[in-house]
């Protein structure tokens, strides 16, 4: 023993922990003596994983490492490839993308309430940075209506408490802020965090956004001026329609552009149906009808605003006004600890709104274009993009859904089409802003409201829902109802949170099932019944499996399920085992298995007064019931197929449960045997309780030397396993498993193969689990067999017969 341990053990025994106990529960001779018995197998002793072994394999190497720092940069996988066909196929969706985002950029900015520019600084920055990080070909960062429209909110509630703060001031500290702590859960891994938000509490936040966009648009759509487009969706709904007849000209510029970009969507559609040779033209006109819309506006704005001489106050109707030419911003964002304090309590809603739009869009193409994104690494993408993007006066900026599909449908080979995209804006920011003079306010708003109406979720996709989960439904509408009747932050707290609550409680509430056993029969259509029932067809065909006696998975209610054997009860785990619902899962098994077992001593207490006051037997003089037909309680199998790790609560409750029971049961013990645990870490929670093996002096006490254990075995090399495919079927589980056909194996098959009972074994196997760990199994039906096997070895070691006797096991 080295000094280092020596050390370790006198420290624990100063504090009173026994690092032993477990050595001596844990019966190491009688294990080795067992698994010498089975002489053709070899033997196998699972090692327990250590903590030393978790920080080796959680650590970080050399070569770790060096695959972290080249995943930061995932265009080194494909730009030594680049070529003249994806160039083409770049220019076209870049392009393209170019000529929507332009209008939908100045219109999304003035939702944030800056001036329209930003809104191409913003869209320049995302298309220009994003593909050095990017795992998605399709997705375009940029402005979005949804970020926009919360960080109109924003900068709308703190200039009214800060007026000292400017607006523009606020969007780029948000970007800043919320660019670096995306950008630390991109570096350190940890975008598995966006699986908590589900596709319900997506949607739902989306769809209720969408119609508080819309609504709020809609007074400058008709020309209405004087109200507040920024209380909530309900107030703004009702405060329109009262002021509908003072709508002006504007309504006529407004109401006919939303009028044609619907009317040029439906025809394109139409015509693609008409004309599928054509379907790629007429996509490429559908996507351009805002620019081409845009164009027709601006012309008319011109013809009848041309005498206004750049002055707005002279214009038949509201446009856009003076966009400065270039880029007017540059140098570092002002984030001082005032204002840093003031954005605090935005920063969870920013957050979660730039995680959501841009992770769940880039994953859903990444699934339609067969490709997988990385989404930390996305993550990575954004935060630097809205890092850096406040430095030429950017605002946060995130995934956009609209763009994305067009760039897709475009036929984008790689993310470097942002970069013609980016080129296309630039050339707007210094070429086209005397243009964008003329264009009409109310046409920006009909455009936001016809980008934002994709944002609403189908009714035929929420009836889907409603077959998947009816309760998931009820958040939707609740998500949507919250975000109509409050704002935007609400709505995605609501969703998010209730989608959490959900998952607790389903987890908290999950359900077990007591399994029995049924013979299954293979048939097809080209077998006959008579052939599958006939004496010989059913040794072939035969197998067992386990349902629910209650047939609650669904199963025929006309099958007959029977007990494996009495006093033997298999629990299966309908959706993990942890703290939240071990103890109602333990109450439930401790309950039924009380109920449908007998104690193994009828009268235990000498005086009634010794009878605890749960339990205080039949009335005053009464006997105890002799007749009682119940069988005693033998064995539990857990099958833990759907247990992954366990807790501390849980172990501790499973092992309270084994105290109850070997109450029950005294003076024999339970075995309780588990099957399907798949998790080494699982193994050895189990294990460090005291599962998972036969106790010292069980093995003496109860057995006597009868016990039985079952190993499953398999063939140990390739040759073997390859072999035993063309072979017959080979000897019973019950032979194979116990290592029975060694005293019946015949010595005068050719090149020393082994027979038994006509059929053949490989030449070498080897233990599948560990033979140190009898009680785990790798399938119920291996730990049926063990514990029956324990069973009837009990009863011979007691002197009585075998139960199996008395059970018809045919």
């Amino acid at each position: 023993m080295s000094s280092q341990n020596k050390v370790g053990r006198s420290l624990a025994k100063a504090v009173g922990i026994d690092v032993d106990y477990r050595h001596r529960n844990e019966p190491h001779e009688f294990f080795q003596s067992a698994a010498g018995s089975v002489k053709s197998v070899d033997q196998y002793f699972e090692s327990e994983p250590t903590v030393q072994e978790w920080f080796q394999d959680h650590g970080p190497t050399r070569a770790g490492t060096a695959r972290y720092v080249r995943s930061l940069f995932p265009f080194w996988n494909w730009i030594f490839h680049y070529n003249l066909t994806w160039l083409l196929g770049d220019v076209i969706a870049g392009v393209t993308v170019g000529f929507v985002v332009i209008p939908q950029g100045m219109a999304y900015a003035i939702l944030a309430k800056l001036p329209p520019e930003y809104g191409l600084y913003t869209s320049f920055v995302g298309f220009l940075l994003y593909w050095t990080f990017a795992t998605s070909k399709d997705i375009t960062i940029g402005t979005v209506a949804v970020m926009s429209t919360l960080v109109g909110n924003i900068v709308g509630r703190l200039t009214n408490e800060h007026p000292e703060f400017a607006p523009e001031m606020i969007a780029r500290a948000l970007s800043v802020i919320s660019g670096a702590l995306l950008l630390f859960i991109g570096l350190t891994r940890l975008g598995w965090i966006v699986e908590f938000i589900p596709l319900v509490g997506i949607t739902s936040f989306m769809t209720g956004a969408a119609i508080n966009i819309a609504a709020g648009q809609v007074p400058a759509l008709l020309g209405i001026s004087g109200l507040n487009t920024r209380e909530s969706t309900y107030r703004v709904i009702i405060n329109t329609l009262k002021h509908l007849p003072n709508a002006k000209i504007d309504a006529a510029m407004g109401l006919t552009a939303l009028f044609l970009l619907y009317f040029i969507r439906w025809f394109c559609e139409f015509m693609s149906r008409r004309q599928p040779n054509r379907k790629k033209m007429w996509f490429f006109i559908a996507t351009l009808r805002m620019a081409f819309v845009i164009l027709l506006y601006i012309l008319i704005s011109w013809l009848v605003n041309r005498n206004a001489n750049w002055d707005t106050k002279k214009t038949r109707f509201k446009v856009l006004g003076p966009v400065p030419s270039g880029f007017q911003v540059h140098g570092a964002p002002t984030i001082t600890p005032e204002l840093l304090s003031a954005l605090a309590p935005d920063l969870p809603a920013t957050i979660i709104v730039l995680i959501i739009e841009h992770i769940s869009i880039s994953k859903s193409f990444g699934r339609i274009n067969n490709y997988v994104i990385n989404p930390s690494q996305e993550l990575v993408a954004v935060g630097f993009t809205n890092i850096l993007g406040p430095f030429l006066g950017a605002y946060p900026a995130t995934g956009s859904f609209s763009r994305t599909a067009i760039k897709s449908k475009a036929g984008v080979r790689t993310p470097l089409a942002g970069i013609f995209t980016a080129i296309i804006v630039l050339l707007a920011l210094y070429a086209l802003t005397s243009v964008f003079f003329y264009i009409p306010s109310a046409s920006l708003a009909g455009l936001i409201i016809h980008a934002v109406g994709d944002l609403i979720t189908a009714p035929h996709v929420v009836y889907q829902f409603w077959q998947v989960s009816p309760v998931e439904v009820i958040v939707f509408f609740g998500g949507v109802l919250i975000t109509v009747f409050t704002d935007i932050e609400t709505g995605i707290y609501f969703t998010v949170c209730a989608s959490a609550a959900l998952l607790l409680f389903r987890l908290a509430k999950a359900n077990g099932s007591f399994l029995g056993r049924v013979h299954v029969y293979r048939v097809n259509k080209d077998t006959s019944r008579s052939d599958h029932l006939s004496a010989g067809g059913v040794e072939k065909e035969q197998r067992e499996s386990f349902i629910p006696y209650d047939h609650s998975d669904g199963s025929n209610p006309n099958v007959n399920v029977q007990t494996p054997y009495p006093g033997v009860f298999i629990y299966r785990f309908d959706e993990g085992f942890n703290y939240t619902n071990s103890g109602r899962l333990m109450d439930d098994l401790t309950a039924y298995i009380q109920a449908q077992t007998r104690p193994t001593i009828l009268e235990r207490y000498e005086k009634i007064g010794d009878r605890p006051w749960n339990n205080p037997g039949p009335r005053r003089g009464a006997p105890p019931n002799p007749g009682d037909s119940r069988p005693f309680l033998h064995a539990i199998i857990l099958d833990c197929a759907s247990v992954n790790n366990v807790d501390v609560t849980s172990i501790q409750a499973l092992v309270d449960t084994r105290n109850q029971l070997d109450t029950h049961a005294k003076p024999d013990p339970v075995e309780w045997h588990f099957a399907n645990v798949n998790n080494r870490w699982t193994r050895r929670a189990f294990a460090a309780a005291g599962f998972g093996f036969p106790a010292s002096k069980a093995v003496d006490q109860y057995y006597q030397g009868r016990w039985k254990p079952i190993f499953s075995v398999a063939a140990v090399d390739a040759a073997s396993a390859e072999e035993e495919k063309f072979r017959r079927p080979l000897v019973t589980l019950e032979d194979v498993e116990t290592g029975k056909f060694n005293d019946r194996i015949s010595s005068t098959e050719p090149h020393g193969e082994a027979r038994v009972q006509g059929s053949e074994f490989p030449k070498k196997v080897v233990a599948v689990q560990g033979m140190n760990r009898p009680f785990f199994h790798i399938d119920v039906a291996a730990a049926v067999e063990s514990a029956v096997a324990n069973a009837e070895a009990k009863a011979e070691a007691k002197g009585g017969s075998s139960l199996a006797q008395t059970i018809d096991r045919s």
